[in-house]
Order: C-alpha cells, then structure tokens, then sequence
C-alpha cells in the first residue's frame, strides 16, 4: 500500500493567502479595471485613433466581438464592422479631431466625454465646419478592451451644424 506524505507545512500565510488571492482573481471573469492613470491613457488613445484617419487602429481599441452604438442606430458588433463605421466618420470628416475632454469611472460604468470637430470635406460632403460634444458609456472586457460601447450626441444640433456650419464661438 502506497503511502501518502503530507504536504510540507506553510511556512508564511501571508504568501499563502497572496498566492491564492492572485489565483482567484486570474481565474475570476468579467471585466478588467483599470487605475485613472491607466483610464485616462487609454481614453486619450482612443480619441486620438478616431482622428488618425486609420479605421483598423480605431477598432484595435474594441474586443473581437466588442460592439459601438451611435445614439439610436444599429450596434456595429464585431472589430470589422467597428471598423467600418470609423471608416465612414474618417471619409465624410478627412480633418475630423476627437479630443478628450474627461473619463469618469463610477464602479463599473466608465463614461468617456469628448468633443468632435471636422469640416464635412468627403465625397458629397457639405463642406460645412462641425462640433459637437457627446459621450460614450463604455464596458470593458476582461482583455482590458471596450466590449460594449453606447455613443451619444446631440444628433438635431449636428445635422444643423452640417447644413449651416459650426456655430459662432464667443
């Protein structure tokens, strides 16, 4: 009959306890969290691939099957379809700048403001000054991406703005 040997004693719980507290957060899904330094980088990142004219460097920024929402359109789910409706933002707007102007994490619900300036130059363009400021409710994956993203703006104000052009500024 075999014998069993027991395990050697734990020297340290604290190690013990570190050890198994890292273990269960790896194995814990959901989604990742991320310090306001970290947040804040990413955020001012994220603004500055929607103004890089490079549609694939947008969607990087989204999970494989992350989704983006503009006000009460259809969701684009997946990065090529993300990268499609960058696409379509980049072409219509060729000097288009999204600046960050805050993040805020409250728990788990992160909301990215910005404001979105461009001149409406592309193909059949109005050649009309645009900007806007919206937000965007963001929920990251546990890959530290955005999984889910609900844009809003003031849609009235920018269909003004693109007939007429930007409002004066005082």
């Amino acid at each position: 009959m075999a014998s069993l040997r027991r395990p050697p004693p734990v020297r340290c719980p604290a190690t013990l306890i570190a050890a198994a507290s890292l273990l269960l957060a790896a194995c814990t899904s959901g989604a990742t969290t991320m310090n306001h330094g970290q947040l804040t980088d990413f955020a001012t990142r994220y603004a500055a691939a929607w103004g890089s004219q490079d549609p694939d460097k947008l969607a990087a920024f989204y999970s494989d099957d992350g989704s983006l929402k503009v006000n009460a359109g259809a969701p684009s789910v997946g990065r090529a379809a993300i990268r499609g409706t960058a696409l379509g933002y980049m072409t219509a707007f060729p000097d288009m700048v999204v600046r960050m102007d805050s993040v805020v994490q409250a728990g788990t619900r992160l909301t990215f403001h910005w404001t979105w300036t461009g001149t409406n130059t592309g193909p059949g363009g109005t050649g009309r000054a645009v900007r806007i400021s919206g937000y965007e409710e963001w929920t990251l994956g546990s890959d530290g991406l955005i999984s889910q993203s609900l844009g809003h703006f003031d849609e009235a104000e920018y269909q003004r703005q693109v007939s007429a052009g930007e409002p004066s500024r005082p």
